[in-house]
């Protein structure tokens, strides 16, 4: 009874505390079926949703200190089956081959990939002897060869090599395959021809050829990166942007400001609001006889609305676009905007609209930032302590603002990207007030100007702010140590991480401070880290040994998005090449020694010993004494990862994580063959 009572007395403490938990306990079923590694049977979804249903019927039929509790449970069940009819509403045919030849199919998104290429995502796709019920809905083509600059919207015909999306790089890494599920992408390549334009873009995809028609225009005005610039954060395009000024503005932690996210709607919708808010207030008619704050407000809401559909409704972007409608709207139901509801309503919304969405670090880091600034201010207010002279006070807000969001998203960019910006905080004090004083305006004032063909002016001033971020950028990242590096925490740290921070935020009481516990515990356990000793691709054409210098490569060409991403979550910055010249004394010196047969000679020829390593990139003929990984088996299993403990061998492969899910079946269905 003793604790019952106590937990009563937990409970009515938090008392209308409880919404911003609402989204948590949404999240937690969302990443409960992303956890799981076997796909849950239809019953399991329907047990969970008598169960959501039975909670609802006790919620209205039953008052009790323990509605909470039963919130959670629902929410929490809630979450799963959301999650779970996703990933089925999105099922779509994965290539079961190796594919070239003719691709047919409208562009919906063009950008650029890590090396530079234009890329072009396809849907209404045909290709060649293949039924439409095997034909991906999406397929993704990198352009190697001739530069080209289709307009979205348009028919093209394309030769290309196609494949499935792959797993991840190394086991517990980052899961493309699951990412390409949800995108509706059932087939990657890249194509080295020029591309046929079979039918201009028609009038049913107007919004995707008024953004690049915008955008064209944007870089019309404004020439160069500073116009690629001002056409990524105007209308979404960052096909234009070249790879150097994305590392530099990656490397300051200014990459932020290309995304259409939170700041850039957040600024827009601000400035609209402040114009129609004072504008109204000048005409003596309407002074008294309209609601300036709540038609301010729609207003800003509707111009915010139609950014959305122009810059081509990103995840980020209809994130930014939620939490500017539910700030607008509770200045139209005049109700505070900034406070841990708000942040709450909108992380509901966008977990409802896109559950997926709980694994990316765009979500994460956007509310992250958010419900810390909320958090941090409303401490600030509620302990009434002045930020200065009010001359002072906007350059304290803006300090507090960039220190506590940086902080806050610091560890989840360091776990997804593997770097610190040294020198983040610096650049981002020097640019962000120009972009929300000088580069967002003068885009809404271009925008104002068009119709009477004075944009010019806007832009003007705007390519002068814009300059200044690139300078910024440019500077701080070719300063000695801008870059730091980290290696990735093993699956679970960032939760615990997070769970911390969330008790931290949102309990009320100095019980709050048990939140610290949980995050300790994780910086602790991702300095204990241990990366593997071996790395195995899933193709078997490159291997990596971890040395006391890092690792090693077994090849300086090919394979470079998976070689990248490993010295990546090594915390190593070294290139490809570099990392190859060490790998002759390495093989030999492993535990194990390692023996890689990559070529088609090499795999014919391929022998080894018992205490050996074998790794083939290719089919092997016949049994072999050592361990030997095949062509065979690594399809099977993914890549591979060993660790050397006390003289054994302890191997990890991707399958074992990612389990045998909606995404990786059809991935199963390739091997069979």
């Amino acid at each position: 009874m003793a604790l019952r009572a106590r937990l009563e007395q937990v409970l009515l403490a938090q008392r209308g505390a409880f919404y911003p938990w609402a989204p948590v306990c949404l999240a937690a079923g969302i990443g409960a079926y992303f956890s799981v590694r076997e796909e849950p049977d239809l019953a399991i979804f329907a047990v969970l949703l008598g169960v959501s249903a039975l909670c609802v019927v006790v919620l209205l039929k039953w008052r009790s200190v323990y509605m909470p509790l039963i919130w959670a449970v629902a929410l929490g069940s809630g979450g799963f089956i959301l999650a779970g009819g996703k990933a089925y509403w999105v099922s779509g045919p994965v290539l079961q081959w190796h594919y070239y030849g003719p691709v047919e199919g409208r562009i919906v998104l063009m950008d650029r990939s890590a090396s530079g290429a234009v890329r072009l995502t396809l849907d209404q796709v045909v290709l060649e002897r293949m039924p439409p019920t095997k034909t991906p809905t999406r397929v993704r083509v990198a352009l190697h060869g001739p530069e080209a600059t289709p307009q979205a919207g348009s028919t093209i015909l394309i030769t290309a090599h196609l494949s499935a999306p792959s797993g991840p790089v190394e086991p517990g890494g980052f899961d493309f395959q699951r990412h390409a599920w949800f995108m509706q992408i059932g087939g990657l390549g890249y194509s080295r021809m020029p591309l046929m334009l079979l039918e201009p873009a028609k009038a049913s995809a107007p919004i995707s050829q008024a953004r690049y028609t915008f955008s064209e225009f944007v870089r019309s005005k404004i020439g160069g990166e500073r116009g690629a610039f001002a056409a990524t954060i105007m209308a979404g395009d960052r096909s234009s942007m070249s790879q150097e000024t994305i590392d530099n503005l990656r490397h300051t932690n200014l990459a932020h400001l290309l995304a259409i996210s939170g700041l850039h709607m957040g600024l827009l919708s601000g400035f609209i609001y402040a114009a129609l808010r004072y504008g109204l207030l000048l005409v003596p008619a309407l002074r008294h006889r309209v609601p300036i704050r709540k038609t301010a407000a729609v207003g800003a809401l509707i111009v915010s609305f139609f950014y959305l559909l122009l810059s081509g409704g990103s995840v980020a972007t209809e994130r930014a676009f939620i939490m500017a409608m539910v700030a607008l709207g509770a200045v139209f139901f005049e109700r505070r905007v900034f406070s841990l509801r708000s942040v709450a309503t909108a992380a509901l919304i966008v977990l409802v609209w896109r559950p997926e969405a709980l694994l990316g670090p765009g979500f994460q880091m956007s509310f992250a930032a958010t419900t810390a600034l909320v958090t941090v201010f409303a401490v600030l207010r509620s302990h009434d302590i002045k930020l200065g002279p009010k001359w002072l006070r906007p350059f304290s807000a803006l300090l507090i603002t960039s220190t506590v969001a940086g902080l806050a998203t610091a560890p989840i960019a360091a776990a997804h990207f593997n770097h610190i910006a040294h020198y983040g905080l610096i650049a981002n004090l020097l640019a962000v007030p120009l972009m929300g004083a000088v580069v967002i305006p003068s885009a809404v004032v271009a925008l104002l100007l068009w119709p009477i063909g004075l944009s010019g002016v806007g832009f003007f001033v705007m390519e002068l702010g814009i300059a200044w971020i690139l300078e910024v950028a440019a500077y701080f990242a070719g300063l000695h140590g801008a870059r730091g590096t980290i290696i990735a925490p093993d699956a679970g740290v960032l939760a615990l991480m997070g769970s911390g921070a969330l008790v931290l935020a949102l309990w009320q009481g100095k019980a709050r401070l048990v939140g610290t516990v949980p995050m300790l515990v994780s910086v602790l356990l991702w300095a204990q880290t241990t990366r593997p000793d071996v790395l195995i691709s899933d193709d078997g054409k490159l291997v990596g040994i971890l040395t006391k210098e890092g690792r090693a490569l077994s090849v300086e060409k090919g394979s470079g998005f998976v070689a990248k991403g490993w010295l990546e979550n090594d915390g190593d910055i070294r290139s490809q090449a570099s990392a190859a010249q060490g790998w002759g004394s390495a093989s030999g010196n492993a535990i194990l020694p390692i023996v890689h047969a990559r070529r088609k000679s090499e795999v014919e020829a391929a022998d080894c010993k018992e205490n050996q390593v074998l790794v083939m990139a290719g089919k092997r003929a016949r049994e072999m004494p050592c361990l030997t990984f095949d062509l065979t088996s690594l399809k099977l299993s993914g890549a591979v990862a060993i660790y050397f403990e006390d003289g054994e061998a302890r191997i990890r492969t991707a399958r074992e994580i990612t389990g045998r899910r909606l995404w990786t079946i059809a991935h199963d269905v390739n091997q069979a063959r």
